[in-house]
């Protein structure tokens, strides 16, 4: 990898991390190049203009440079798209940088991920009613990196699921009828479409979203989604 410049990458901050006294390494989604991470220089001084502009969930353009893992950034400025999340939104903000941080590997380019990440804080911004934006986003996001499979297919008897059928996910083969499933046909089939889902829709989508991402995520925990839940809970 050579030192040339990457110059006003469309980026968001997933996550950041102090470093020395004054510095700070930011792990960055860009568009074309996938999770980069970044060295700040001296933005933790008070005289620093640029800390105030290195937000989470803000639409940003940087340009870097490095030939190591680590790169320097050496410009940012905020898009004028950027969005603002409040409330529970935000919250779900934290949520959806963790699954990306966790989903993604740095330097792999996922330009379709970063469009529908961008789409989800638009999405999210408008709304505190924030469920179902977060079920299609986890379902696009997990179709993107190739973990996906059909939804409406029942893998056992190789036809489409039936609408007040019940089924439960077998996430290394898929969608298996069952009379003890915990979703039904009408969810998976409002899924696949990407369809507006009513309250027990969301409540099924839901469990199975965080059946199929925990299968993937081997044991780790996601230490946004406790959070959340406190959140919710407490709402």
């Amino acid at each position: 990898m050579n030192d040339s410049l990457v110059q006003l990458q469309p980026a968001f901050i997933l996550r950041h991390r102090k470093y020395r006294e004054s510095s700070l390494i930011l792990d960055v989604l860009t568009r074309d190049f996938g999770i980069v991470s970044i060295l700040a220089r001296g933005v933790r001084k008070s005289k620093s203009k640029t800390a105030g502009v290195l937000l989470a969930f803000t639409a940003l353009k940087m340009s870097y440079i490095g030939k190591h893992e680590l790169k320097i950034l050496t410009h940012v400025e905020i898009d004028e798209n950027a969005v603002k999340l409040t409330g529970i939104s935000l919250y779900c903000g934290f949520y959806i940088n963790e699954l990306v941080g966790y989903f993604l590997h740095k330097n792999d380019p996922h330009p379709e991920v970063f469009a529908e990440y961008q789409q989800c804080l638009a999405l999210m911004a408008q709304t505190q009613d924030t469920e179902q934006i977060l079920r299609f986003f986890e379902l696009n996001l997990i179709e993107y990196i190739g973990y996906g499979f059909q939804l409406s297919l029942d893998v056992k008897t190789e036809s489409i699921v039936q609408s007040a059928g019940k089924y439960f996910c077998d996430c290394e083969s898929g969608m298996l009828s069952s009379a003890k499933g915990y979703v039904s046909g009408k969810t998976l089939l409002a899924l696949e479409a990407r369809k507006p889902l009513d309250k027990k829709e969301l409540y099924e989508a839901k469990r199975l979203m965080r059946c199929i991402i925990d299968f993937h995520l081997q044991g780790r925990h996601l230490k946004s989604r406790a959070v959340l839940a406190k959140i919710i809970k407490q709402m």
